[in-house]
């Protein structure tokens, strides 16, 4: 017998791929966890049937969300994560030479043991001196917290169960607080095809706090439509290109500095809905 994983991605479409074996399983006061070993993707953590990350594309989704905001700004020695307890985002940040200290705050701390346990490559970061994890909501922190950080970035799920607020104007007034004069917000901003309608809300959210605002896309395969984007906000309205260069041993699978300036560049079916947005 065959065993098979499928996330209902839309009402009309699914997405899945074949399973070697159920890892780990757990239900938490937030979320379904699982822990799945695929056949096409390796070790995959999946959150109340979604997949958060898998070993085979993770590099995607963690060197954009993190060397854009990160080579964009000057010199980013204070970085907040808020969800993304896998650890990825911060194994990356790690990578940055000015990072002096990267504050994870992820509000289920099962997300946290699961992926050292079963996903020990992302998770490589996590206990790293210039680390500190807090198990605590991560609008909360942000509200005991503002004016600390050159960088935040939203590493959150889609806006179902507790991350439902991290996608509202409220919030993003919150980040903007919580930086420093021209610090810099990025969010995961979900699929420009299925999910237009959460893209564009995080946009203008944005929009209405942030002088800067601008959208930029990647390429991961186990995520809705294959097509990604990230939403950039700036509090002083700068010029995106890189102010940094990545130095030569610097070690990435998908990023580049000529990939940073060119992911800003949107299809026009993208360009034209964040227009009418505005």
């Amino acid at each position: 017998m065959e065993l098979w994983y499928t996330e209902n991605q839309t009402p009309a479409i699914r997405f899945s791929c074949k399973v070697n074996k159920t890892l780990h399983t757990a239900k938490t006061p937030y979320q379904e966890i699982a822990v799945l070993d695929t056949e096409p993707f390796g070790r995959m953590l999946v959150l109340d049937g979604m997949v958060q990350t898998c070993t085979e594309d993770e590099f995607v989704y963690h060197e954009m969300i993190v060397h854009v905001p990160l080579f964009t700004h000057p010199r980013p020695s204070d970085v907040l994560v808020v969800g993304g307890g896998d650890g990825g985002a911060i194994r990356e940040i790690l990578k940055h030479e000015p990072v002096e200290k990267a504050v994870l705050v992820e509000i289920d701390r099962e997300v946290v043991e699961c992926a050292k346990q079963y996903l020990p490559e992302i998770a490589s970061g996590l206990n790293d001196p210039r680390v500190e994890v807090i198990i605590e909501d991560g609008i909360v922190y942000l509200q005991n917290n503002p004016g600390q950080f050159d960088v935040i970035l939203v590493d959150s799920t889609e806006p179902v169960g507790p991350a439902v607020g991290l996608f509202t104007e409220d919030f993003y007034r919150l980040v903007y607080a919580a930086l420093r004069p021209g610090g810099i917000l990025v969010a995961q901003t979900e699929s420009p095809f299925y999910n237009a309608d959460i893209l564009v809300k995080a946009y203008t959210g944005m929009k209405a706090v942030f002088p800067r605002v601008a959208t930029y896309l990647a390429n991961i395969p186990t995520y809705p439509s294959g097509l990604w984007s990230f939403t950039l906000a700036a509090k002083q309205d700068a010029p995106l290109p890189p102010s940094r260069q990545p130095a030569p041993d610097f070690a990435s699978r998908y990023y580049t500095p000529e990939l940073h300036s060119s992911c800003f560049v949107l299809p026009r079916f993208v360009k034209d809905m964040l227009e009418k947005a505005r």
